[in-house]
């Protein structure tokens, strides 16, 4: 049975199957595939993209993770601001903020241009994300919302995983700047629906204040928190601006708790956490997308830089994962709404978790060729684990707040996954570069010329490459263990983000049981 209270008169609801619910459902799938495309398509055009701007290897992780840090830091923001504003004015001003700076970015001249267009695209994702949950929780039917959910899960993830085969044909025709122009059409159709077709909706609560202290207080905690980590492969560990990056962001986000513990209208209700599948569905989507995230990119390279795929093979590859989402999600939705979601939300993971398991276990390949009998099992039981997960877990989150909160849980949900992603990306990041280096010292033998320039090129991942002044030989040997140490680097790596996938399936057992009573604060 469903927690969720009933909507105010103020947001009426509608049908899923009515022309209204279709063009809402329209309204907000297209801004929500716009933002996640640029969440994965980027990962396999990054030798094109490194190749046109003449970009370091550091430049290509603040490509990828500028947008995602701001997402993260500012996307409660943009949750609560949808609350108390409007739902549908603040989506449609983070779309219209989306589509320009896209526009920017794929006009971007430098590296340093587009980290920074790339800055701003993550503010409008911010306020865009969490509208498109929020619409849906507050104005379709409280007993169509699972299937809705579903609906929206099954088409913006197949377009996430789809990302990387749209990117792959991109970026072996020459055009990777066309990644950001594509949203620019699907963010204006997306504007005119909501301007003819769909009604706002705010919150029911009077007199709520935006919470700028927790707000600056959050965006600031993270930044740092991912800047020291994205710096630590450049510095190591042991360098006085990683300590105090990493101390900041601690104290920070210890801030942020006791402000919004004090604070009379806080961004985040802490009350929300005494739900205990609200806690345990976040505690999942964080391990589950840490994992996910740190294994479509290091799959991702681990094909290109070392099983010889061209950029569209690897993107091709997670087609039987795209067509899964597309034909179980949905239908998975709708067990949750009949059945409950624990069972779902146990199984998926784990099976997910075991796909990510049997990937660490290919080693060195004979290319494409080699793909249904190395990579196609594992990558289908990932896709199946996905494909039974997506859409209960966010029904779960958003059943398990009151409507009048439902902007600040897709929110928090939304957060969660994105600080996820960043993570991954910034802590498998430095993870990748130590394993690699410790692989290549055993690799490497001990007598060979030039051994301390050969193991500089750590930092370099599947791009190293022995200096063209070594003699023919020492450099076919160095190649040779560039190959294996960085083959075994991402074996280890995969293993990593199968246990965090594991550690997703233990939170639903451990917290996810039946829906508690819905909580009644407001503050």
């Amino acid at each position: 049975m469903s927690t969720t209270q009933p909507n105010t008169p103020g947001n009426p609801t509608v049908p899923l199957n009515s022309t209204p619910g279709r063009w809402l459902m329209t309204a907000v799938i297209l801004p929500s595939a716009m933002a996640f495309i640029d969440a994965t398509a980027l990962n396999v055009v990054l030798p094109s993209l490194q190749k046109n701007l003449n970009a370091t290897g550091a430049d290509l992780f603040w490509i990828l993770n500028a947008y995602l840090l701001v997402l993260a830091a500012l996307i409660l923001v943009g949750g609560s601001l949808g609350d108390l504003l409007g739902r549908k004015k603040i989506f449609m001003t983070g779309i219209f903020i989306f589509i320009l700076s896209s526009a920017a970015c794929g006009l971007a001249p430098s590296v340093t241009y587009l980290i920074v267009f790339r800055i701003i695209q993550g503010v409008g994702g911010a306020l865009m994300i969490p509208g498109s949950l929020s619409l849906l929780s507050s104005l379709i039917n409280e007993n169509e919302r699972g299937k809705a959910i579903g609906t929206w899960s099954a088409i913006t993830t197949v377009v996430t995983i789809g990302g990387p085969v749209i990117g792959g044909a991109l970026a072996d025709a020459g055009l990777w700047r066309y990644i950001f122009f594509i949203n620019i059409p699907i963010g204006l159709i997306a504007l005119i629906i909501l301007l003819r077709k769909v009604n706002e909706s705010r919150s029911d609560s009077t007199g709520r204040n935006i919470d700028f202290p927790g707000a600056i207080t959050i965006a600031l905690g993270l930044a740092a928190l991912t800047f020291g980590f994205l710096r630590i492969p450049a510095l190591g560990f042991n360098h006085w601006q990683i300590y105090l990056t990493l101390s900041l962001g601690i104290i920070l986000l210890i801030a942020f708790i006791i402000l919004e513990k004090k604070s009379p209208h806080p961004m985040m209700p802490l009350h929300l956490f005494s739900n205990p599948s609200f806690s345990g569905a976040n505690l999942l989507t964080f391990f589950l997308y840490a994992g996910l995230g740190a294994g479509m990119l290091f799959l991702s390279l681990d094909m290109v830089q070392a099983q010889g795929y061209s950029q569209l093979q690897s993107g091709l590859t997670f087609l039987p994962f795209t067509l899964m989402m597309i034909f179980i999600a949905r239908p998975a939705g709708s067990l949750a709404d009949k059945f409950g979601s624990r069972l779902l939300l146990t199984i998926g993971p784990a099976t997910a978790g075991l796909g990510l398991l049997l990937l660490s276990f290919v080693g060195s390949t004979n290319g494409a060729h080699d793909y249904w009998t190395t990579f196609f099992p594992g990558i289908l039981l990932f896709g199946l684990g996905m494909s039974f997960t997506v859409a209960p877990l966010t029904t779960t989150v958003m059943r398990s707040v009151s409507d009048q909160f439902s902007g600040t849980a897709s929110g928090v949900n939304n957060a969660v996954s994105r600080v996820g992603g960043v993570f991954a990306n910034a802590i498998f990041g430095a993870l990748a570069v130590l394993i690699f280096s410790s692989n290549l010292q055993k690799s490497l033998p001990a007598n060979i010329e030039s051994r301390p320039a050969l193991l500089q090129q750590a930092a370099n991942l599947g791009n190293a490459a022995p200096p063209s002044s070594l003699s023919p030989q020492i450099q076919a040997l160095a190649k040779q263990s560039y190959h294996t140490a960085f083959i075994s680097t991402c074996q280890t790596l995969l293993l990593i983000a199968a246990i965090l996938a594991f550690l997703g399936a233990a939170m639903a057992i451990l917290f996810i049981h039946k829906p508690a009573p819905q909580p009644t604060k407001s503050s």
